[in-house]
């Protein structure tokens, strides 16, 4: 029986003939690991879709799971744009301008960068954007000069917000934390660390020669091709390498202390733990759907629950090894074998897998099973 203070998702995901995360050159984002080039998911793609995913484990179905939106024009769309009927237009564009710098900084007209918000944050604001508007609805400089007031006191209002609201951040920022640079007070720290995922492999890489034909040419015209190009297509077996901070994972649910989660209320982080483990091992990243289809579960997940600092097991693979799950298996039950031996097993380990599997000291289960076995160590705050 160990204490759950941290929870460890390693995963076997295959893909073929895909490309699931492009870099500024449109090719795959890759990385040298141990001598060879890896092709690559990022971890900010992952989250996502993760985030993003809908249906039947949907973070943001679990009851008081508050959404939340990153954007460079929170003010402008969720804010402002709801009140254009109702409202004045010129007095709007002068309570816009303050908003924008409440909100983004000084430098909001000439370089915002994208900001996270909580849909409770976002109402506030359109609240007492929509106040203002209804004290002066035909003297755009009064309010301008009223909403320029509560730009200056920005800190102190969003700061009341947050005490006074559950997941002022949305479920999104608990979960994955934020930075506001024109208000450090506002920062969030993550509590689902995610690591970029990458094939065991060395990079299975192909160039696709496609073309277009053309409709409406007729048989007796030109027989070549409308337009042709070219698109770099993918596989591979890619590990995957989740850490969930638990302690913190419940002080940004709940606002109780991090040192006080055995004692604090724990159903939603368990609800976010049983949905997060279902979502990493069924979601895949969404580019390039009507092309290459690349939708894939897991071909193994393996959990380990415990109170010491969290290692990944990305060492079993800095050798590539052949493209095969028995190949990726055997290193990832060799690997952990070794870390037992040399520094006891602290954590208690519970696997998934669509191959035959014996990892060390792992009971082997279904992902339901799985997923409600990671829920329950978070629950009752012991894991076996």
């Amino acid at each position: 029986m160990t204490t759950p203070r941290f929870l460890q998702i390693h995963t076997l995901h295959a893909y073929s003939a895909a490309l699931l995360n492009r870099d500024d050159t449109g090719l795959a984002k890759r990385l040298p690991y141990g001598g060879k080039m890896r092709t690559r998911v990022s971890s900010q793609c992952l989250k996502r879709h993760w985030r993003w995913a809908e249906g039947a484990h949907d973070l943001h179905a679990i009851p008081g799971a508050e959404k939340a939106v990153r954007s460079r024009d929170i003010v402008s769309r969720s804010v402002i744009a709801p009140l254009r009927e109702a409202f004045d237009g010129e007095v709007l564009d002068a309570i816009e301008g303050e908003f924008q710098k409440a909100v983004y900084g000084e430098k909001a007209t000439s370089s915002r960068q994208p900001l996270l918000l909580g849909y409770p944050e976002v109402a506030y604001l359109r609240k007492q954007a929509e106040a203002i508007a209804r004290e002066y609805p035909s003297d755009a400089k009064a309010a301008g000069e009223a909403a320029a007031a509560f730009a200056k006191e920005a800190r102190a209002n969003f700061k009341q917000i947050r005490e006074q609201t559950a997941l002022p951040g949305g479920l999104t920022a608990a979960l994955f934390g934020r930075m506001v640079t024109s208000d450090p007070e506002a920062n969030i720290d993550a509590a689902i660390h995610v690591a970029h995922a990458f094939t065991v492999h060395e990079e299975e890489t192909e160039s696709d020669y496609f073309s277009v034909v053309d409709d409406l040419r007729g048989e007796d015209e030109d027989a070549g091709a409308a337009h042709i190009g070219d698109a770099e297509l993918t596989s591979g077996l890619f590990y995957g390498y989740v850490v969930v901070d638990v302690p913190g994972l419940v002080s940004n649910l709940t606002g109780a202390e991090a040192s006080a989660w055995e004692t604090a209320e724990r159903d939603m982080a368990a609800q976010v733990v049983e949905h997060l483990v279902h979502l990493i091992a069924t979601v895949s990243p969404g580019a390039k759907l009507g092309s290459t289809a690349p939708y894939a579960y897991a071909q193994a997940m393996l959990v380990e629950a415990g109170d010491r600092q969290p290692r990944s097991l990305a060492g079993a693979y800095r050798k590539a090894c052949r493209p095969l799950v028995a190949d990726a298996l055997e290193r990832m039950r060799d690997h952990l074998a070794a870390l037992d031996g040399a520094y006891g097993n602290g954590e208690a380990r519970c696997a998934m897998s669509l191959e035959p599997v014996e990892l060390p000291e792992t009971q082997i289960v279904a992902l339901p099973e799985l997923a409600s076995w990671a829920g329950n160590a978070v629950l009752n705050g012991k894991a076996a």
